[in-house]
């Protein structure tokens, strides 16, 4: 007798239908990719409202065409000392794994986590950045080569900087993951030179950065610097994160008062 075979075939009914990912392009601005590859045979009999990455690409297309037909900039200006580090700053560097235990939703831990910040550079930096027994930097502004934050993809990175009290990062590159991360937790500013800053301050010189005008000033040596803008990332992170700025623009409900 002729063995009995099986073949198995997947109705296309029951396929499951991926959500779009979002994902930012190296411009700064967030775009959906459909992650679909299988038609759906049968149209949804109850129509489903937009998703969150929809509404959320949506809102930033509006909010950009908006800046660009108005006359108002973003006002934010960050003023105080800086602190510089060289090339391929990854982060190891920033918050070894070792820490990575403490949990940043606690505020005892996220203050404990921001004094470990930059814990991981090597002895050549004579100057630290967060002084012995100080649990705060007092460097607001981080200056650094290129490729800053490479790596590991943790959250912890930005997260410690900004737990240090350090309000933005000026480098030549970041790694794509770091810059996502940033944007995300809202935590610092990624900013992007056009010139390699890094070879041009020292540690502790005094810096101003202006994001409407995207320029740097070092009042220590009198130059001025253009950055790159931020773009669509601003109102995120100065909303604190990529969920505030949700909630902030009614994507996502906020939470009602018990």
């Amino acid at each position: 007798m002729a063995a009995a075979s099986l073949s198995l075939t997947v109705n296309p009914a029951f396929t499951t239908t991926p959500k779009p990912k979002l994902v930012t392009s190296l411009s700064h601005s967030i775009k959906l990719v459909s992650t679909c590859t299988t038609p759906s045979r049968f149209p949804p009999l109850i129509s489903q409202p937009p998703s969150l990455s929809t509404r959320l690409a949506s809102a930033f297309t509006t909010r950009a065409a908006a800046s660009t037909s108005s006359s108002t900039t973003t006002t934010n200006t960050f003023h105080g000392l800086c602190y510089v580090v060289g090339d391929n700053i990854d982060t190891d560097q920033i918050i070894p794994a070792e820490y990575l235990t403490l949990v940043p939703s606690k505020p005892d831990e996220y203050e404990k986590l921001g004094s470990y910040a930059l814990i991981g550079l090597p002895s050549s930096y004579e100057k630290r950045f967060i002084e012995p027994n100080e649990i705060k930097t007092k460097y607001s502004i981080v200056i650094g080569g290129d490729n800053f934050g490479c790596g590991s993809s943790r959250e912890h990175a930005p997260v410690a900087l900004g737990a240090a009290g350090a309000k933005a990062v000026v480098a030549e590159s970041y790694a794509r993951i770091f810059f996502r991360n940033s944007v995300a937790t809202g935590e610092i500013y990624p900013l992007e030179s056009e010139v390699r800053i890094c070879e041009e301050c020292r540690t502790g010189d005094v810096i101003t950065i202006e994001l409407g005008e995207s320029r740097l000033i070092n009042h220590t040596t009198g130059k001025e610097y253009k950055l790159k803008p931020i773009g669509d990332a601003g109102p995120v992170i100065e909303a604190g994160g990529i969920f505030a700025y949700a909630r902030q623009t009614g994507m996502i409900p906020t939470e009602q008062a018990a």
